[in-house]
């Protein structure tokens, strides 16, 4: 066996195997960078036919007025708790939730049997004292004619004016009391003290009215109005009766409101003003209600394109720009459909460049 012929057969085997693997693994990186396959060169797509043949847009900035949407709730500006002045059983309460009322419409009966033996008192109290008053009065004037002849001494004239004016004193306090106690019955009969709609009830007939504590409340539905907290850099140039949009996107609809109060004094905590805006009545509007309010915050320069110039990959918008008598594919990123037929572009377009607009016949 020739050991020399061995060991440089060893040698040389060390050394392909390596160069091997090393050629295999470059031809590899290059076959997937692409090496083998056919080059592109750079350049602007070629347009197609459905391009070429289509109509195209140039678009223009334009300088419009930009609002900031900001929340805000419905409110009634006509809203009241009705309660009790006395501590009393409630007799009879003739409404519920959503009831519509009327002014003056009696709502809630409270028992009186006691309030009504006063009123009956009283007045037979001032019914005394009337006649009595009578009696007085009559007298005195027989004083008065008995002393002018002379007749009548001027003891008994002061005497009989006395009476007179201490019973008349006594008559005017007994009509007090009669007026006291027919008030303080009418306590027991609780009205409506405005039109409106009952929005919640609070107890039921067979219980303790306490004095002051809420039975009904109410709201006028021809009052309702909008109110937010709007930031300062908003809230300071609006002024009364400035015309306001407002959004309600419960009932799908856009209204027209005016600025009818401004709070004078910032909250300190979120450094915003709390601004009130009157709204035409809407039947189904109520209280509580998500609003917001589209407030002016100046102005700012927009693109537009056709709606029908936008193509879509996915979640990617495009549209195809002519440059140099060449189309090229542009993404864009679209913003709010305000004019018919038309998007907004955030970006992707300049003002000048003209967009492609297929025909109906090529999309």
């Amino acid at each position: 066996m020739n050991t020399p012929q061995v060991q440089q057969h060893t040698i040389v085997k060390k050394i392909l195997i390596p160069v091997l693997a090393l050629i295999i693994l470059l031809v590899m990186v290059a076959w997937l960078a692409g090496f083998f396959n056919d080059k592109v060169l750079p350049g602007f797509e070629l347009p197609s036919p459905a391009l070429v043949n289509s109509a195209s847009y140039k678009v223009k900035s334009s300088t419009e007025a930009i609002f900031e949407g900001v929340s805000a709730s419905i409110t009634a500006k006509q809203a009241t708790i009705i309660s009790s002045r006395l501590l009393a059983r409630i007799d009879k309460i003739n409404v519920r939730s959503g009831d519509n009322v009327k002014k003056g419409d009696i709502l809630i009966t409270l028992e009186h049997n006691d309030l009504s033996s006063r009123v009956i008192e009283t007045r037979e109290q001032v019914n005394a004292m009337i006649a009595r008053y009578t009696e007085a009065h009559q007298n005195f004037q027989r004083s008065k004619e008995l002393f002018s002849k002379k007749i009548a001494s001027q003891f008994d004239l002061d005497k009989s004016k006395a009476d007179y004016q201490s019973i008349k004193a006594e008559l005017t306090a007994a009509k007090q009391s009669l007026a006291q106690a027919q008030t303080t019955l009418s306590y027991a009969t609780l009205r409506a003290p405005i039109n409106g709609k009952v929005v919640d009830r609070f107890a039921e007939p067979g219980n303790t009215a306490q004095a002051g504590g809420k039975l009904l409340s109410l709201y006028n539905p021809l009052s309702l109005r909008v109110e937010a907290q709007v930031r300062e850099q908003l809230a300071l140039p609006l002024t009364q009766g400035q015309s306001i949009t407002v959004d309600l996107p419960t009932i799908k609809q856009t209204l027209v409101g005016l600025v009818e109060e401004i709070v004078p004094a910032a909250n300190t905590g979120s450094r915003s003003f709390l601004i009130k805006v009157s709204l035409p009545f809407q039947e189904h509007l109520l209280p509580g209600m998500y609003a917001r309010l589209l407030i002016p915050a100046g102005h700012a320069q927009k693109l537009y394109v056709p709606k029908n110039s936008v193509s879509h990959v996915g979640q990617l918008d495009f549209v195809h720009v002519f440059i140099d008598g060449q189309s090229q594919r542009r993404f864009v990123r679209v913003g709010e459909k305000v004019k018919p037929g038309f998007v907004s572009i955030i970006s992707g377009l300049v003002d000048g460049d003209t967009v492609v607009i297929p025909s109906p016949l090529n999309i």
